[in-house]
């Protein structure tokens, strides 16, 4: 299984990303998908968490300001970014938890992507 992340990018305060985040590989489902981010001397921080059922958490830090969507049938996932301010910056993970495989339907396992690079200018 492979999580490829992208959408990254360099945006001004008060504008607009979105993340997206795609596994490949032989999945039968995901139970839920995380995005983390990390900054430079920063403790990581969860973003937003969706489940296959689509209930939704979010950091208090991007509540109202971040929507996180998902696609069951892709076996993706994203990440709207709105408002975005300097403190966002940060690189975004994303994260599948509770990934069944083909090969070993009752396995659970958690899979990572490669971090996107998220820059905000104030």
């Amino acid at each position: 299984v492979q999580l490829q992340a992208f959408g990254g990018g360099l945006v001004q305060a008060g504008g607009f990303l979105t993340l997206s985040c795609q596994a490949s590989g032989n999945i039968v489902s995901v139970d839920s998908w995380r995005w983390y981010r990390q900054a430079p001397g920063k403790q990581g921080e969860l973003v937003a968490s969706i489940t296959r059922g689509d209930t939704t958490n979010y950091a208090d830090s991007v509540r109202g300001r971040f929507t996180i969507s998902g696609d069951n049938a892709k076996n993706a996932v994203y990440l709207h970014m709105n408002n975005l301010k300097p403190e966002d910056a940060a690189v975004y993970y994303c994260k599948a938890n509770g990934v069944r495989l083909v090969t070993s339907p009752t396995s659970l396992n958690d899979y990572w992507g490669q971090g996107t690079q998220v820059t905000v200018s104030s």
